[in-house]
């Protein structure tokens, strides 16, 4: 295998981001590097997935018909996409503050994953940071479905940080409706950050694991507003 390929390199307001293919002749598996730190890739989906669907599966079986969704980060598209490929959901808003990545989606190679879901008149794509966009939207959502970091113990930048504090999931909260589930990728467990949305008042706290070949599973945190 040859050396990674770089297909666009930006510089942003929040640092540097690369596009970059595995090899040369490989044109299928794409990754993100965000100021150095790898974030993801094309190669698996399966914890995006669950992400999507355990947000979907902890809503009340009332709620399961056109409930609106928040995705925190459009990454390599896989939690979009397969949130389009779900009839259920109604609105999907997806929050993405680095320009590189919603471009590379909509003119780059990324069009391959997410194409046809950005077609979708159900989708929006909001350019925003996402703290910012929790702070000072009116919108309200069923679900929040956030993959912005590696997980609250290992963020991409440290403004990240906020996000995962008192203050930001008492924000998640304020968007959610009363019953409205909020679901978190990690790169690993955190008790601290279930004790932390304990401590936020949220309820029904627990975690699935997305099993891994080696080392340290995937997870997603879970979490109820209360109603």
């Amino acid at each position: 295998m040859s050396s990674p390929v770089t297909l666009d390199r930006r510089e942003g307001p929040y640092g540097e981001v690369v596009l970059r293919r595995r090899d040369a002749e490989d044109r299928t598996h794409y990754e993100i590097i965000a100021n150095g730190t790898f974030l993801m890739d094309t190669s698996d989906g399966r914890s995006e997935r669950l992400l999507v669907d355990a947000a979907m599966d902890a809503l009340p079986g009332d709620r399961r018909t056109g409930p609106a969704v928040l995705i925190g980060g459009l990454g390599v598209g896989f939690s979009l996409a397969h949130a389009a490929a779900d009839p259920r959901w109604g609105r999907i808003a997806v929050a993405e503050r680095e320009e590189a990545i919603i471009d590379w989606h909509r003119q780059g190679p990324l069009s391959a994953v997410s194409g046809r879901a950005l077609a979708d008149p159900r989708t929006v794509i909001l350019h925003t940071d996402l703290m910012e966009y929790l702070r000072t939207t009116s919108d309200h959502y069923d679900a929040l479905c956030l993959d912005i970091d590696n997980g609250p113990d290992w963020t991409v930048t440290e403004d990240n940080e906020s996000l995962y504090s008192a203050e930001g999931l008492a924000a998640c909260a304020e968007r959610l409706v009363p019953g409205g589930i909020l679901a978190v990728w990690s790169a690993r467990p955190s008790a601290d950050f279930e004790d932390s949305l304990r401590n936020a008042g949220f309820s029904g706290v627990r975690t699935e694991e997305v099993p891994v070949a080696r080392g340290v599973p995937d997870v997603v945190h879970l979490a109820v507003r209360p109603a």
